[in-house]
């Protein structure tokens, strides 16, 4: 029976395939059809002037890391695996690192590059971080084998014997050059005892000059918390290493040149200082004594001051006693008759006065009081018997009555206000009666 495939299961095998076969692979050619979504992988067509292949560079192989940007009709050098993608059935380059082919694209990456990096503000020159004057331990990163380090190590000693230098070795060409260096820093970093450290290879091409224009190496410079020096090359050749540095040198002998300076001019310099400051202290020192000789000549004896002052001090003495004792006097004058007059105000008197003022007037008082009491007594007594004698309730008491027309409740006044049949009430003294109209009598009955 025959086997067979969906097309999906037919594209599955062939990816497995192509990745189990030619594993990695290292592929040159031009790029053509950039395209840069915003999910950040970068996808690309792969040629040559016979054939092309799809390649993509996906995000997490580190296309942040790349150290220049891609380009159409750029030629490059791709590390990469063969693979397919099943639904579209097409097979492609999965690329894992990028490198410009030829001398022109490494020119171009090295301006893009520093371009980048300038845009960052990490080649400001307010970052950068000064050199000490005199560093009592100098690190270097260079290859130990090289005429690099024998020129920094002859010029330091030359100029000043007692300067320590500390050698971290690296290699500063090839593909792991960049990696050795990065170490080196880290390394004398983390040694803490060191003052400066440079940077320094001899001259070469742009090829052999490429470790020091990788972008990890210039963030690492510019993370540095110790000054750091680059003097790669000759004078004419920049790296980034050289625009991240705190201080670029020419050449590793000019930065040796740079960082130490000549015991020999510090002591000359020292001597000539400490002869000015001689001078100068010597050129003060006369200006000084000229001026206290001029002070002491204008200077007179103080004790003659005193003299006239004690005297001129018990005078004003002798005046404050006269003054005191003319204020007493006066003060005593006008205080008798004050004094008399006080007396003529005893208070004491004027109490026991109003003390007997106030007896009369409370006797007067109550007299008044009890007449005024009695009057009202006798008045309202009167008043009462007037309104006993006008009670109703009195008159009714003496066998009258009030008869009212119900149920009206009108007074009874004449007999002409009733009917037979009309109901009454009556109101006695005590008690009140009900009654009905039988018959009328009278003048008019």
């Amino acid at each position: 029976m025959k086997d067979i495939l969906t097309v999906s299961q037919l594209n599955d095998n062939i990816k497995t395939f192509l990745e189990e076969s030619f594993g990695v692979l290292w592929v040159e050619g031009e790029v053509s059809n950039l395209r840069r979504p915003q999910s950040g992988h970068v996808y690309f067509t792969l040629k040559d002037d016979k054939s092309q292949i799809r390649a993509v560079y996906f995000r997490p192989y580190g296309v942040r890391a790349v150290r220049f940007d891609l380009e159409d009709g750029m030629k490059i050098l791709c590390r990469a695996r063969l693979s397919a993608y099943p639904p579209r059935g097409e097979y492609q380059l999965i690329v894992e690192s990028v490198e410009p082919q030829g001398l022109g694209a490494l020119q171009k990456a090295f301006e893009q590059l520093k371009a980048r990096l300038a845009a960052e503000g990490l080649f400001d020159a307010s970052r950068k971080k000064p050199l000490p004057f005199l560093p009592r331990r100098i690190g270097v990163i260079t290859s130990p084998t090289g005429a690099v380090i024998r020129d920094i190590l002859n010029i330091t000693r030359r100029r000043f014997p007692s300067v320590n230098i500390l050698i971290a070795p690296a290699r500063v060409q090839g593909a792991q050059a960049t990696g050795e260096i990065i170490t080196a820093l880290r390394r004398l970093h983390a040694w803490g005892e060191v003052d400066v450290i440079v940077i320094a290879r001899g001259g070469g091409s742009l090829e052999d000059l490429a470790p020091f224009n990788d972008e990890a190496l210039a963030r690492e410079i510019c993370r540095s918390t110790i000054p750091v020096v680059s003097a790669v090359g000759h004078e004419t050749d920049f790296t980034v290493c050289d625009f991240a540095a705190d201080l670029r040198a020419p050449t590793p002998s000019a930065a040796a040149e740079l960082v130490v300076p000549r015991k020999i001019e510090l002591q000359e310099n020292l001597h000539d200082l400490r002869l000015r400051l001689l001078a100068a202290q010597n050129r003060c020192l006369a200006r000084q004594r000229e001026r206290l000789a001029s002070l002491a000549g204008r200077f007179r004896d103080p004790r003659r001051f005193l003299a006239d002052y004690a005297i001129h001090v018990d005078d004003l003495r002798e005046r404050l006693k006269r003054a005191l004792a003319h204020q007493t006097e006066s003060a005593a004058g006008r205080l008798k008759p004050l004094q008399a007059r006080l007396l003529g105000f005893d208070p004491r008197r004027r109490i026991r006065e109003q003390s007997l003022l106030l007896s009369g007037l409370a006797k007067s008082l109550r007299g008044g009081w009890n007449h005024f009491l009695w009057e009202r007594r006798e008045k309202l007594q009167k008043n009462a018997a007037l309104l006993s004698s006008l009670n109703p309730l009195a008159v009714l008491r003496r066998g009258y009555s009030i008869t009212r027309r119900l149920p009206e409740g009108e007074i009874v006044r004449d007999a002409k206000q009733l009917a037979p049949g009309n109901r009454l009430g009556i109101q006695l003294a005590s008690g009140r009666i009900e009654a009905r109209v039988e018959a009328l009598q009278g003048e008019q009955a």
